[in-house]
């Protein structure tokens, strides 16, 4: 079989959007409201299709979007998004992925993006094209009798205080406080305007059904918005008419543990609810020790979640800041091209440029993007083998240099 590998014409998207629902394993085929309002949305110069000559049929897909990845010290750094990759279970191991990530590749260089990110479901696809996992989430459920909190004392201890708002008010107070957080938060990525209008049901497609939510915003005792959750709840009792029900967490932001102290000790004081999942959170999140007993919160999911791929790394590694000073040699290897070379990075300035130097440590794309926001551990790259000393002591320094006292964090799924 053979394939044409190009951006799709317009009326090409409803057999596209088939391909993508048809790899993620959903029949639904979108309606045509669903195609009219994606082909406003979407940039059609970044929708790629395979399409099987002999048939003209849409056999792979692949999207990309511009996105702004924070990044530790703060800093905003212009990112191509990848999404809706699949190909069909009949064109897979024909090379289509390649050449549709390499076409995305050259273009992001061209547009001037720094990095590349995704979503991976699968883990052995991506490290091949130079990502590597570079943030995880940890989700935990709370059996709220065993935690220890006083269900009576909903209220705020330091004099602020919760109000449910309905999901007009979340569009309008939401993407501000989001900002601030993102802000914050290495590993956090921007939210349009169609994220928070599909969040709160503005929006809609037919093929993802919408869950309604409540809504309720945290305020200082200065009456300062400093943290939202949007959450769900199932409606299950015991054979008894005992109450049981689950709370689901859908979003939380929270700028201060103060803010976060107080939305989960509301959330763990609803009535007729039992157990309360906490949604994707950083693995060290704060939730869990808020609570008397922390041993209340259950570890449910644990895996890795934002993959990053550095297409430049000479802006890459002078866009962020270090824990410590000191100078480091990196050879980058990269098959794909974008990140291969030498490079000398003084953390203490954060300079970062091209080198003849001597290497310090080697390793490869998917390796840098691993430690590029600061989760993963030069160490324990060199102790699997993706990291190689060139010079004694030169991984323990890389720690010391990437690594952040909190870990990052992507909540979102793109």
């Amino acid at each position: 079989m053979s394939a044409d590998v190009r951006p799709i014409a317009a009326s090409e998207l409803p057999d596209w959007l088939h391909t993508v629902n048809t790899g993620f394993l959903n029949a639904a085929r979108a309606t045509e409201s669903d195609v009219a309002r994606l082909a406003e949305y979407y940039d059609l110069d970044r929708v790629q299709g395979g399409f099987d000559t002999a048939t003209g049929r849409c056999v792979a897909a692949f999207r990309s979007f511009a996105q702004e990845l924070t990044v530790p010290g703060g800093a905003a750094v212009p990112a191509t998004a990848v999404s809706n990759v699949g190909v069909l279970p009949t064109h897979r191991r024909q090379g289509l992925l390649s050449r549709m990530m390499a076409a995305e590749f050259a273009a992001a260089r061209e547009r001037g993006d720094v990095l590349a990110t995704l979503i991976a479901a699968e883990y052995r696809i991506y490290g091949r094209y130079g990502f590597g996992p570079a943030a995880s989430v940890s989700e935990w459920e709370i059996d709220v009798p065993r935690t220890g909190l006083d269900p009576q004392l909903s209220a705020p201890a330091d004099g602020g205080r919760i109000e449910m708002v309905d999901a007009a008010e979340v569009r309008r107070i939401g993407p501000e406080l989001h900002e601030r957080l993102r802000a914050l938060t290495p590993g956090m990525v921007g939210r349009s305007e169609r994220w928070w209008r599909l969040m709160t049901g503005l929006e809609t497609v037919s093929y993802r059904p919408y869950t309604e939510k409540f809504h309720a915003v945290y305020r200082t005792a200065a009456g300062e918005v400093a943290g939202l959750v949007l959450y769900s709840a199932d409606d299950h009792w015991t054979d008894a008419k005992i109450p049981q029900n689950t709370v689901q967490v859908r979003d939380l932001l929270a700028l201060t543990p103060q803010a976060q102290r107080a939305l989960w000790q509301f959330l763990c004081s609803i009535d007729w609810v039992t157990k309360v999942r906490t949604g994707y959170r950083a693995p060290d999140d704060l939730a869990p020790h808020l609570l008397p007993d922390p041993r209340a919160a259950r570890v449910v999911t644990a895996a890795d979640f934002l993959w990053v791929r550095v297409l430049d790394v000479v802006r890459a590694l002078s866009a962020r800041t270090y824990e410590v000073p000191g100078v480091l040699v990196l050879e980058v290897t990269d098959p794909a091209g974008p990140a291969a070379g030498r490079y000398r990075l003084d953390a203490g300035s954060g300079a970062c440029a091209r080198t003849q130097e001597p290497a310090d440590l080697r390793l490869d794309a998917s390796a840098l993007g691993s430690l590029y926001l600061g989760d993963a551990s030069a160490v324990r790259l060199a102790e699997l083998g993706r990291v190689t000393q060139e010079r004694p002591g030169s991984a323990a320094l890389a720690d010391a240099v990437f690594r952040t006292a909190r870990r990052p964090w992507c909540p979102d799924v793109f």
